[in-house]
């Protein structure tokens, strides 16, 4: 169905950083998007493949799919077919099943062989029903990509931003609003907010500040997963750890994470139990969404503090000791709700992205054999 090429290594010391030599493509390091991006370039040309081939990865991890936009050297961690869309997206298929699994498990290194390649079987349509399905699953693919250079830009977009609209100890930010011109004054976080540390499930015996309602999701540091940091909903339970209480919050709270993921702010709009993990920002003098902005942007800085162990962790004293660059309230106010709006794109281009990759896996198995 396809001519097969397996890739040979160019010899290291012919690998050049210089765009006019021959492209390198060594293996999934060199694709991104299902595409092959120039990273490495060669003076020695040793096995090819042409504009338009399919770069298939035959080392782990094994089974990789993408095309090329240029003529390419192939290195032994890849190999060249030339197929048309529906072979690319069946490729694809073949990876997410796990077809290359049998043939790669158990090796030392994980790889596939150009005879494991060459005899695969496939089920194929005729040729017009192959270009339908190629199609349809295409425009799936440039949907998605275009989604993911949307988010992409406006995460460089808020980056940029984060470093420019808060201020550092001059008392004023690089880009701010057109009404707004006054000194932003300095102050520690311990003296805008009570900060106090989560505690994980204790006794029923213990104080008033512990709660062991049910219904609770019990907030852990592997718990931290959402996009955008805001809680809407946890699925773990207090009543799986048995007769016992947590540091409990209900309405909207600022919480810090101390340990693993050092630094990230949440936001809770559920009430929940918070693991010793987190510290909580308790009857704040802020505006809430500000303070989460000015987190996200602090959040390198904390890496700096962090205490070495089986896990990183910071201290609470230097975060209540922090010092932080305060505009009034009315001006924090609009650069939480304007850096929440970018939040919220990006969340949509994302949702969307989860939305086309649903409906496109469920397509790859209802439309293949």
């Amino acid at each position: 169905m396809a001519k097969i090429t397996m890739g040979q290594s160019p010899n290291s010391k012919n690998y050049t950083d210089n765009p006019k030599d021959h492209i390198l493509v060594q293996g999934n390091a060199d694709m991104k998007d299902g595409q092959v991006h120039p990273r490495i370039w060669t003076t020695e040309i040793t096995k090819i493949a042409d504009k338009g081939d399919l770069i298939l990865s035959v080392r782990a991890p094994v089974g990789d799919i993408g095309k090329t936009s240029y003529d390419v050297v192939i290195g032994r961690g890849v190999a060249a077919i030339k197929g048309n869309e529906f072979i690319f997206q069946l490729l694809k298929r073949m990876k997410t099943v796990g077809y290359w699994t049998k043939y790669s498990t158990g090796s030392t290194f994980e790889s596939i062989n150009s005879l494991e390649i060459n005899n695969a079987v496939i089920n194929l349509p005729k040729e017009h029903e192959q270009n339908k399905v190629g199609k349809i699953l295409s425009y799936m693919d440039h949907a998605i990509t275009l989604h993911e250079e949307k988010k992409r830009q406006l995460e460089r977009l808020k980056s940029a931003l984060l470093k420019k609209m808060f201020a550092d100890k001059s008392g004023y930010p690089v880009v701010r609003f057109k009404e707004f011109c006054d000194e932003w004054q300095g102050t520690k976080l311990r003296k805008i907010s009570k900060i106090v540390r989560g505690a994980s499930p204790r006794p029923i015996s213990d104080p008033k500040w512990f709660d062991n309602d049910s219904n609770v999701g019990w907030l852990r540091i592997s718990d931290v997963t959402s996009q955008d940091g805001r809680i809407h909903h946890l699925k773990q339970h207090i009543s799986k750890q048995g007769q016992a209480k947590t540091r409990v919050i209900s309405e909207p709270h600022l919480l810090l994470s101390i340990a693993a993921t050092v630094g990230k702010p949440l936001i809770n709009y559920v009430k929940i139990g918070v693991h010793d993990g987190f510290l909580i920002f308790i009857e704040p003098q802020f505006d809430l969404e500000f303070m989460f902005q000015w987190l996200e942007m602090f959040r390198p800085q904390w890496s700096k503090y962090g205490q070495p162990g089986s896990q990183i962790n910071l201290n609470s004293d230097l975060v209540k000791n922090q010092i932080i660059y305060l505009p009034s309230r009315e001006e924090q106010n609009q650069i939480g709700i304007f850096l929440n709006q970018i939040d919220s794109l990006i969340n949509l281009h994302q949702q969307k992205i989860n939305n086309i990759n649903s409906v496109k896996k469920s397509l790859l198995q209802k439309m293949f054999i």
